[in-house]
């Protein structure tokens, strides 16, 4: 009998013991690394903000009275390891991005010397939603000291030949630092940056978008494409190789803007997104999170058929303030 009972409790220390191994090998693998990077969506409205100017609609009405709707699509990569952020797009709403910025992810710096605690900023391309936030960084605001702009050939040749954006290179306000398309750049403590060229309305530079990645995790931010089919990438292909896609949502359907040609402005709809990736897997669908959502946009409304569509879709939509780690 003592043997039997001897036996059992070897049996239950060796259970509980297992139990201990395994809770303790999820917990180790599931850990949030607290230096891992991560990024933090700044915003997420098209160019022209929302409420948008000029709009009396019901579609900014609300957000007019509030004070506040949503900031220009923008995103920040932090860096906690190394203290370092970087900011992907210069926005009209800078100021105030970079205030959120603080909020999350604290800089360390001395006013004195006019830094606002960014490692650099990567351009997409120059349509003012995307370049014109650079204005706060001249002599007339912050009067910044050698900012780092990453920024592709055709972008570098604009800000250097047209004012007011050659005064903050003559100033030394900005450093200009090349792109190249498909071309590896190192930030260091092994994260990287990828600018992808994209059709789309090219007048002043061609357009990029960029996959950010770290050892463990990648991501794609691309706020501003034509129509899916005029590029040479499929999309599902570049979803199988990133952990989040941060992808253009301008407009919910066709005809949002009753009067405008849509090949003015050709950006693939969420509808047409909804239809090209319905065919994969939940755990693809739901890498997509859209963004650059124009303020005519359905979806901005969280009670509409249109945002509702998105969420039965697998789908998701980027949020101010929020973050999504790369460990």
């Amino acid at each position: 009998m003592l043997s039997l009972l001897t036996d059992r409790r070897a049996l239950i220390a060796v259970g509980l013991l297992i139990t201990v191994l395994l809770i303790s090998t999820v917990w180790w693998t599931n850990r949030i690394d607290p230096d891992a990077a991560y990024i933090a969506v700044l915003g997420v409205a098209q160019d022209g903000g929302h409420p948008q100017i000029g709009c009396m609609k019901e579609c900014c009405a609300e957000a007019a009275k509030k004070g506040r709707g949503h900031m220009v699509a923008s995103i920040a990569l932090v860096d906690p390891a190394g203290g370092r952020r970087w900011v992907f797009d210069a926005t009209p709403d800078l100021p105030a991005q970079l205030r959120l910025l603080d909020e999350i992810a604290p800089a360390h710096r001395d006013p004195a010397t006019r830094d606002i605690g960014l490692d650099g900023i990567f351009l997409t391309h120059a349509h003012m939603g995307h370049y014109t936030g650079l204005m706060h960084l001249g002599r007339e605001a912050m009067s910044a000291r050698g900012l780092p702009v990453y920024a592709m050939p055709r972008m570098r040749e604009f800000l250097s030949r047209n004012g007011p954006w050659d005064q903050l290179i003559a100033l030394q306000n900005i450093e200009i630092l090349g792109l190249a398309a498909d071309r590896i750049v190192e930030l260091g403590g092994e994260i990287t940056v990828t600018p992808l060229l994209v059709p789309h309305r090219d007048e002043y530079s061609e357009t990029v978008g960029f996959v950010i990645a770290t050892r463990k995790a990648r991501a794609l931010y691309l706020p501003d494409i034509d129509k899916w089919e005029r590029w040479e990438r499929p999309l599902a292909d570049l979803l199988a190789d990133v952990d989040y896609a941060f992808i253009d949502a301008t407009f919910f359907s066709a005809g949002e803007l009753p009067g405008r040609s849509a090949e003015e402005i050709p950006h693939p709809t969420i509808e047409e997104t909804i239809t090209l990736l319905e065919s994969l897997s939940e755990r693809e669908r739901g890498k997509v999170y859209f963004t650059h959502l124009n303020h005519s946009n359905p979806a901005f409304v969280k009670d509409s058929a249109a945002y509702a569509a998105v969420r039965d879709a697998g789908m998701n939509f980027a949020r101010e303030g929020e973050i999504y780690r790369l460990d």
